[in-house]
């Protein structure tokens, strides 16, 4: 049940969703006092969410920063969270990778340059419904493995279905592998913070390596600020859900 109210609160906490809603009440009340001040909010709104700058602050201050190679030193193995296939795409004889594919590839990144020695790919299906043939972690195994990753440095954790469980499952994997000490949690920026809180929550830690940033560099120039952006209200979208997701988890005693 809890899978299934994520997935809806999904929907509910859409920011267009929002700016929809209050114009629709401001049409179906415009004769009232209310119609107008709906109108103004709804401007508001609009402005704010497709205001680049703002977004790209927000996600500034909620995004865990980058690390670096020399900061992060070498550890047993890196975490890859998944969350990044589309299993939803025929035909099925290929791997369809989204937005978030630096998750992947920040981890090949470390592993060929020996600062992982295995890599525990941890998810299984993030489907409401439809069976499907592969769990997300099956397929980023066979993408590693494409890439030259010798199968015994590849550890498959294949029944998880949010980020608590990731760091449960995880657990029981690393209690068969006591030879792992210290694990590395690669999941994309934005979601590292939740992701850490969830791992700490069942006694690990890890060290942290944030990839698939949709924050950029602060500009000092007035585009920066004035120039709308039409990319602004997904990621608001992004934001709030994931900043929602965080403060469940937190309600729900998951993040230590």
């Amino acid at each position: 049940m809890f899978f299934v109210l994520s997935k809806l609160l999904d929907f509910i906490l859409s920011p267009t969703l929002w700016l929809v809603g209050l114009l629709v009440l401001a049409l179906l009340l415009r004769k009232s006092r209310w119609g107008h001040r709906l109108k103004v909010a709804a401007l508001v709104l609009a402005l704010v969410l497709t205001n680049g700058a703002l977004v790209n602050e927000a996600l500034l201050a909620w995004e865990v920063p980058p690390v670096t190679l020399r900061e992060l030193g070498r550890h047993d193995a890196g975490v890859l969270l998944t969350g990044i296939t589309n299993g939803r795409k025929s035909p099925h004889d290929r791997v369809y990778v989204e937005q978030g594919a630096d998750r992947l590839l920040h981890t090949l990144w470390l592993y060929r340059a020996g600062y992982i020695r295995k890599i525990i790919v941890s998810g299984g299906s993030g489907a409401l419904g439809g069976a499907k043939t592969r769990t997300e972690a099956e397929e980023l195994g066979i993408l590693l493995r494409l890439a030259g990753v010798p199968r015994q440095d590849i550890l498959l954790e294949t029944r998880s279905r949010n980020t608590r469980e990731n760091a449960l499952n995880t657990k029981s994997l690393l209690a068969q592998h006591p030879e792992i000490k210290s694990i590395v949690l690669i999941t994309s920026a934005f979601h590292e913070r939740r992701a850490l809180g969830c791992f700490r929550g069942v006694g690990l830690q890890p060290s942290v390596f944030p990839a698939s940033f949709y924050s950029s560099d602060r500009q000092p120039t007035l585009t920066y600020w004035l120039i709308p952006s039409d990319e602004a209200p997904r990621l608001w979208g992004i934001l709030v859900h994931e900043v929602a997701g965080y403060v469940v988890y937190r309600v729900r005693g998951y993040l230590a």
